[in-house]
């Protein structure tokens, strides 16, 4: 049994890099098992792309790669905290299960994939708007923008969100 180009290719990057990037990432992270973690994750990424037979410098491609695997991370993890500070000022009768937090908090890392990339007034605005309830007229005076402003964000975000979901 052979093994097809691509694997063979991430195989050998693996091998001659793998504790390389577990250093470099434990570097940012502070955390060993938190740094294999995304090691890992930065080599099933690359399992996805057919890019690896022209890497001339692999170091600094799985630097970036991995760069941006950290990120998301690291905004997963403030989404997290900040979904946790929420529900702690929900009173316990009123708290979800664990199984409805468990959903919430995967709608909400798919959401905020969803709005990557956009301005910030334009995800504060299609949040507000779609989970807070805001009028757009409310949403305007807190950005300090037009009526006319608020209706081109939120159109823009629920765009991206449509059209990602097609993708």
């Amino acid at each position: 049994m052979s093994v097809d180009p691509p694997h063979h290719q991430l195989s050998t990057l693996y091998q001659a890099h793998h504790a390389w990037l577990q250093g470099w990432l434990r570097k940012r992270l502070g955390d060993s098992e938190h740094a294999a973690d995304l090691a890992q994750d930065t080599f099933m990424r690359l399992l996805e792309r057919d890019e690896l037979e022209s890497l001339r410098q692999p170091r600094a491609y799985l630097a970036s790669v991995a760069q941006n695997v950290l990120y998301n991370h690291l905004r997963r993890k403030k989404l997290e905290q900040a979904y946790l500070q929420a529900l702690a000022q929900v009173p316990e009768a009123y708290a979800p299960s664990l199984e409805e937090r468990a959903i919430l908090m995967e709608t909400l890392v798919a959401l905020d994939r969803l709005l990557d990339g956009l301005p910030l007034p334009v995800r504060k605005a299609f949040l507000w708007s779609q989970l807070e309830g805001w009028t757009q007229e409310r949403i305007a005076r807190q950005l300090g923008v037009s009526l006319t402003t608020v209706k081109r964000y939120i159109v823009k975000a629920g765009q991206q969100c449509f059209f990602a979901d097609e993708g």
